[in-house]
């Protein structure tokens, strides 16, 4: 059982997942991350795992061991999202109602999150890679008012959600549940939850929705660099609690990203990757 039993050694370790921001708008590719020293590509690959070292021996390390694939496959996942002549990705449409959303076939994933939690920030990052690709991201909570929807190739299809709670569209439910339970190539949802601030009341009314829907979700920790590693750390645990005694459709693991610095943003490509069944792991017992 998951417990607040930290075994924190926090004033030695603090800084050991710094990236100056200088070299940050480089480590969007993996090719770059692997010109790192090896601590620091673990952190950035595996963010999990660094944190698994402030743990205390008794807290079960399972749960942070769901989803770890190879670097390989990382990169094999990481050319899905380079555009070229052959592959192109690019925004498709945005819809307010069902009757709008374009009939598209292939697999879906897409990203819910009350406003400000870093929803278009984090599609941003997964599309670095191809600059091209406008996702608009604004400081001003509630900015995304529709479902939009981008291609990636013919591979599958990812769709920024509007955010709930503050300034979120009147409409929101409308929009959003009938997705959620009727739209059939929706292979994952990824709902988003601030790290820096921990799961919240909002984020547990739409945790309930996406138990309601039945359907397999993630939880996906933004903002990472926005706390310290005891914070995040403490957040993270009462997430992992909420989600093996309150769920039943949602991944044991949780998912941290840091938009800013790509960290875990090279694992979360390859997640969709996996999910989407455009990526075959070499290890076979992922899932």
């Amino acid at each position: 059982m998951f417990g607040l039993q930290l075994g924190l050694r926090l004033q030695s370790r603090a800084g050991a997942h710094t990236v100056t921001r200088r070299s940050v708008h480089k480590l969007a590719s993996l090719h770059s991350v692997r010109t790192l020293s090896q601590k620091k590509m673990q952190s950035l690959l595996y963010p999990l795992s660094e944190l698994e070292s402030y743990l205390d021996r008794s807290v079960d390390r399972t749960h942070f061991q769901h989803f770890k694939p190879s670097v390989e496959d990382m990169a094999a996942a990481e050319k899905l999202f380079c555009s070229s002549s052959t592959h192109k990705i690019d925004y498709h449409s945005s819809a307010e109602r069902m009757e709008h959303v374009p009939a598209l076939k292939q697999p879906e994933v897409c990203f819910i999150g009350r406003s400000n939690v870093g929803k278009s920030s984090l599609i941003k990052a997964l599309f670095s890679l191809s600059p091209e690709v406008e996702v608009r991201v604004s400081k001003t909570p509630g900015h995304t008012k529709k479902m939009n929807f981008f291609k990636v190739g013919k591979a599958f299809t990812v769709i920024d959600m509007p955010g709930f709670g503050h300034r979120a569209p009147k409409d929101f439910v409308d929009m959003v549940e009938p997705y959620l339970y009727t739209r059939k190539n929706l292979v994952r949802t990824f709902l988003l939850v601030d790290g820096s601030v921990g799961i919240q009341k909002v984020d547990m009314i739409a945790l309930e929705m996406c138990e309601e829907t039945r359907c397999p979700y993630v939880v996906v920790m933004t903002k990472t660099d926005k706390c310290g590693v005891g914070v995040l750390l403490t957040n993270l645990l009462n997430l992992q609690r909420v989600v093996e005694t309150q769920t039943s459709s949602c991944l044991p693991q949780p998912f941290l990203v840091s938009s800013l610095h790509y960290g875990g943003i090279y694992l979360l490509r390859c997640f969709i990757a996996h999910v989407t069944g455009s990526v075959r792991l070499k290890d076979t017992s992922q899932s």
